[in-house]
């Protein structure tokens, strides 16, 4: 039957949208849907899903973290993906202290929450888009999330952007998100600075990029 998927959103439009996206994505099963977290628990205890999709900020007494706290102490079996319009580090930190799984942005492309969610079943991922967060809830080493770590040592490598999209099951335009924050994180100015950065910390053995490396766009940037 594929994964079984319960998705809770109290903006309709978000709803149909993350329901659009999944129905293109191969074996995933939306079973159930919510505009509340009272609303989300009762439908999980009768569903009992393999992923919780929850938007973060539900109102109502029951909130998005609520409803994971609690999903997760009645169906420990269950994956839950906390999904919110904010990304910093502290609301990625407090959904996964308050049992969330996986964390994804909003400002994903729609056509990478399917692969995201499929990687969450198969604990694969913990955190997206800034996504990577290691299983005690902490970020990767020296502030880089796990996906974005790859990214890097992919970037490292000499891969563009397409094999790089390709490889990790993440469209192009996400890549270049988590290029832009690899950037900001490490102080580089281009993937050349950032494949030194890695090589320097012992994250890559070796450095395939020539010098003046591409921009997140894959345009050739400065030194």
């Amino acid at each position: 039957m594929g994964i079984r998927v319960l998705i809770a959103d109290d903006h309709s439009l978000t709803l149909e949208a993350v329901k659009e996206a999944l129905r293109d994505t191969g074996a995933i099963n939306v079973v159930a849907e919510a505009s509340s977290g009272r609303q989300a628990l009762a439908l999980a205890g009768r569903s009992r899903p393999d992923v919780a999709l929850l938007d973060m900020h539900m109102p109502g007494e029951i909130d998005g973290l609520t409803c994971a706290e609690r999903i997760k102490k009645q169906l420990p079996e269950t994956r839950v993906v906390v999904i919110s319009a904010f990304n910093d580090d502290a609301s990625v930190r407090m959904a996964m202290r308050r049992g969330a799984d996986a964390f994804i942005s909003k400002a994903v492309d729609p056509r990478d929450i399917g692969p995201m969610l499929r990687a969450t079943v198969q604990c694969t991922v913990f955190h997206a888009p800034v996504e990577g967060m290691e299983p005690n809830g902490e970020g990767a080493t020296e502030g880089l999330t796990e996906r974005e770590l790859a990214v890097l040592k992919a970037v490292s490598g000499g891969l563009p952007n397409k094999t790089i999209s390709q490889q990790l099951w993440i469209s192009e335009h996400t890549v270049k998100f988590h290029l832009t924050n690899i950037f900001r994180k490490t102080g580089a100015v281009n993937r050349t600075e950032a494949a030194h950065w890695a090589h320097q910390r012992g994250f890559v053995s070796d450095v395939a990029l020539p010098d003046g490396g591409l921009a997140p766009d894959g345009n050739r940037a400065p030194v």
